[in-house]
């Protein structure tokens, strides 16, 4: 297996990664133009599954796109979508085609999504599907059958710091760790010193954790947030600073406060690097990592 991603996680260095969107429909060129742009500058790039239950191309189509621009991609699959045959077919075609990287997710509802009448599959969870993955890698399917060439990933699933009550989520990272976790990459924080209190929590386990950044482009976004994105608190403070914005001017606060909360993780060294999520507005991520020091 060669995984850059794994290499730059065990090297020490402040990792970073960020994200890009697959297209709803077959045209890649935004796509494209989001991994040129950078992927000289992160050091992997999630590719989303079908993110809130909206209907795009496959995060392993978008996979493949990123590996052959010369890019390291990370394979995002959630099990909402398909049962474990198909989890583990996917697996051993991403193996098979070079591809490395994977998260795993449970997956939004499809309540939030475009396609409300659509089915849930469920059938494992992301726990259980790390477990899979660990499977595969020691050539023997969920069945119990043995493979004909295995499969080697660098695996990692995500966590909310900012869960209210954190206990269930502690619960969880533990559980996740336990089924071979490599890495975590962490929903939405905005409240440092709470993170630095979960970071406490997390450095006990052998895995490397990467805080996500959010950027904030508007005031009313970060009240949107607050009321209906669970685990996630957008600070009144941050609030204020958003909407005290000149006009057409929030999205360069937004990147400001990205900028200034990446220092302070990494200055601080709270945990191994940052998870940058630009939604949408994946051409601003490298104004993010210059405002953060990183570029």
């Amino acid at each position: 297996m060669v995984s850059r991603f794994k290499d730059a996680l065990e090297s020490g260095k402040f990792v970073v990664t960020s994200e890009v969107a697959p297209p709803k429909g077959t045209n890649l060129e935004k796509m494209v133009h989001h991994v040129e742009l950078l992927k000289e500058k992160v050091d992997a790039m999630n590719v989303t599954d079908h993110q809130s239950s909206v209907m795009r191309f496959p995060s392993l189509g978008g996979a493949l796109l990123v590996k052959e621009m010369g890019g390291e991609p990370i394979l995002q699959m959630t099990c909402r979508d398909r049962n474990r045959l198909a989890l583990q077919a996917d697996l051993l075609f991403a193996s098979s085609r070079g591809i490395h990287n994977v998260l795993c997710l449970t997956g939004d509802s499809v309540i939030l999504g475009d396609h409300k009448e659509a089915k849930s599959v469920f059938d494992l969870d992301s726990s259980q599907l790390l477990a899979a993955v660990r499977q595969l890698e020691k050539g023997r399917d969920l069945g119990g059958s043995d493979l004909d060439g295995a499969v080697s990933f660098c695996a990692g699933a995500i966590v909310t710091p900012e869960a209210n009550p954190l206990e269930p989520q502690l619960i969880k990272f533990e559980k996740k760790v336990e089924a071979g976790a490599e890495f975590i990459q962490t929903q939405a924080v905005y409240d440092l010193d709470h993170f630095k209190e979960f970071m406490e929590y997390a450095r006990q386990f052998p895995v490397k954790v990467l805080a996500g950044i959010i950027l904030l482009t508007s005031a009313p976004m970060a009240r949107f947030m607050n009321k209906n994105v669970a685990g996630v608190t957008v600070p009144k403070e941050l609030i204020d600073e958003m909407a005290a914005a000149p006009k057409g001017r929030a999205i360069d606060t937004g990147i400001k406060i990205a900028g200034r909360m990446i220092k302070r993780i990494r200055n601080e060294k709270m945990c191994d690097g940052v998870h940058i999520m630009a939604i949408g507005r994946e051409e601003l991520v490298p104004a993010i990592m210059e405002a953060g020091g990183l570029l």
